[in-house]
């Protein structure tokens, strides 16, 4: 870890729009830091974590409110899903809906829709299509993984958010407070004691527990498909504001793709289709305390969707040569034994960083409790495209 212009950079090399992105957040903020997998990202990088002062920034929860990872693992013998894994996997496509627009296949009732924050206009407008929504993954770099650990045990990891319900809500609080779709923007940040700061807080506490409800079921309903019992959940987001005391003072930390870890937090950090994942436990140190308690949320991207695929953001035309071609893509899954249901390129694992080269950066905050490979990975198509920006 290096510290640049006062703040702590975790990983090498550092990305320089994400550096300045996290800087630009400063003149409102009282602490920040950047994690090992940072990145640029919408207004404020993926990866960062901003410290606020009774405020917080719509801009720095971004628009996948709630985005986070569970993992479960299931009684069930490593050698048994191997075995099986293609009928695992084709199940696992036939039941869970992966792409833009998607509903559920089976209808998900849930006490979440009897909350009080379906009251906001934006929030009810969307209200029977967060219905329909609730358990579908979406797209981008949103997956349903089969794992086996270092024990040969058997593990269901899946990475999505709030669906649309988030992107609607952030889109319009975003849009209250004055800000403006793009990279290099200035964040919107609410004093929390406002009116619309406080009606941020509750809407994003709702689409929290919607996302916490879609991993819940997703997780669930593949753990049928492998009929097997779950016996242990981690489960944490990485898009999301909490309310929390560092060095005896109450702040609130936005953290826009990192994962909380305080001492004895465990969290599970995915990899790419390609590579390993971990559950990891944070740890008290000097380090620990500098980042606030917060570590990867993933891997990191080295490559845009664009460089990847070649094509344009809407994938409607291509605008150079592709950084990745499907025949290596494919001869990497198959090389460490991934039966793959759809994803594309843009989503390969040359697009990203290696997880373990990621993790040595955050040495001393976390320990590695157990080592994740992927065996069965499914992923919307590659002719999916999805504007609720991860």
């Amino acid at each position: 870890m290096q510290k640049i212009n006062g703040i702590p950079v975790f990983g090498h090399p550092v990305d320089e729009q994400a550096l300045a992105q996290i800087q630009n957040c400063m003149p409102e903020a009282c602490g920040a830091a950047l994690m090992g997998d940072h990145h640029l990202g919408y207004s404020v990088p993926i990866g960062g974590v901003v410290v606020y002062d009774g405020m917080i920034s719509p801009s720095g929860v971004g628009y996948d409110i709630a985005c986070g990872n569970k993992a479960v693992r299931l009684d069930m013998d490593g050698d048994e899903a191997r075995k099986n894994i293609k009928t695992i996997m084709d199940d696992v496509w036939k039941s869970i809906e992966f792409g833009i627009g998607r509903k559920n296949q089976e209808v998900v009732d849930h006490e979440l829709f009897d909350s009080d924050a379906w009251r906001f206009g934006v929030a009810s407008d969307f209200k029977d299509k967060a219905r329909e929504q609730l358990g579908t993954v979406g797209s981008g770099n949103h997956y349903v993984d089969i794992f086996v650990d270092e024990k040969n045990r058997v593990w269901v990891g899946v990475h999505f958010g709030s669906r649309g319900l988030g992107h609607t809500l952030a889109s319009h609080f975003i849009k209250l407070g004055g800000g403006s779709d793009g990279m290099h923007v200035k964040p919107v940040v609410f004093d929390v004691n406002s009116n619309l700061g406080a009606d941020y807080i509750e809407c994003m506490n709702l689409a929290g527990e919607y996302a916490y409800a879609g991993r819940d079921w997703v997780c669930s309903r593949v753990a049928q498909i492998l009929g097997a019992p779950i016996v242990e959940e981690i489960h944490n987001h990485h898009n999301f504001a909490w309310k929390e005391t560092h060095n005896g003072r109450d702040y609130w930390v936005v953290r826009k793709g990192a994962t909380p870890a305080f001492p004895g937090q465990k969290g599970f950090v995915g990899g790419s289709m390609g590579d390993r994942s971990v559950i990891l436990e944070g740890l008290e140190s000097d380090a620990s305390r500098e980042a606030y308690y917060s570590t990867v949320h993933g891997a990191g991207r080295i490559m845009s969707r664009t460089e990847a695929t070649g094509l344009s953001k809407w994938g409607k035309r291509r605008v150079r040569e592709p950084g990745v071609k499907q025949e290596d893509m494919d001869a990497w899954v198959k090389k460490v034994g991934v039966e793959l249901r759809g994803a594309g390129v843009d989503e390969s694992p040359q697009v990203y960083k290696r997880i373990n080269d990621v993790l040595e950066h955050h040495e001393g905050t976390i320990k590695i409790l157990h080592t994740l490979t992927p065996i069965g990975v499914a992923m919307a198509g590659s002719d999916t495209f999805d504007p609720y920006k991860d």
